[in-house]
């Protein structure tokens, strides 16, 4: 049985080689299922183990008329898979490693008065822009935006709709968006725009 699948594997190999897609199809459809689950069992990811079966299958059709001096297909793709499987274990160490180092690194150039100066700086803007609001969108920013409350409390207490409300802060949002970012660095602009 084993010779049958070895000269089975030696001729569909050579059709291959020769630009058979119908050959590439059935290597395919006999090896996949066994290069994922050993590939698997190195990174039990099951994404890496479909890209490792993209990258093997790659290779091998890529080997061209070379693909018939492979004397055991399943051996070769075996091999290959392990080469593979390991590579990529050994990649995700390296960025491991390198992730590592850099919170080390990140850590050691945190500066921590830098860092409040612009805070502070920030803050300073944020209320200038909220100063200029209009009365109605300051109060129910004040109330909704600062305080927390939601926009039926706020309408109860200013004795608006909700849609009012809604809308004051919609707009109250917008301005003060577009006035941080007109007003301080690009970097905190930024970090601002996802708070808003």
């Amino acid at each position: 049985m084993a010779i049958n699948t070895l000269n089975t594997d030696s001729r569909l190999l050579c059709r291959m080689g020769e630009g058979e897609q119908d050959a590439f199809r059935l290597i395919y459809n006999k090896y996949h299922e066994s290069v994922y689950t050993f590939s698997l069992w190195y990174l039990k990811s099951e994404i890496e183990a479909e890209e490792v079966v993209q990258e093997i299958f790659l290779k091998l059709w890529q080997l061209g008329t070379d693909a018939a001096k492979i004397n055991n297909l399943e051996s070769f793709l075996r091999t290959l898979t392990r080469n593979h499987s390991l590579d990529i274990l050994r990649k995700r160490a390296r960025e491991a490693r390198a992730d590592v180092m850099l919170a080390v690194s990140w850590q050691e150039n945190h500066n921590d008065t830098e860092e409040r100066i612009l805070l502070n700086d920030t803050r300073k803007v944020l209320q200038e822009a909220i100063d200029l609001l209009p009365q109605q969108q300051k109060l129910v920013y004040e109330l909704c935006g600062l305080q927390g409350l939601k926009n039926d409390e706020v309408a109860e207490r200013l004795s608006l709709s909700p849609l009012t409300v809604r809308t004051h802060m919609k707009l109250a949002l917008r301005f003060l968006r577009t006035y941080m970012v007109r007003n301080t660095d690009v970097a905190v602009a930024l970090i601002l725009l996802k708070l808003f």
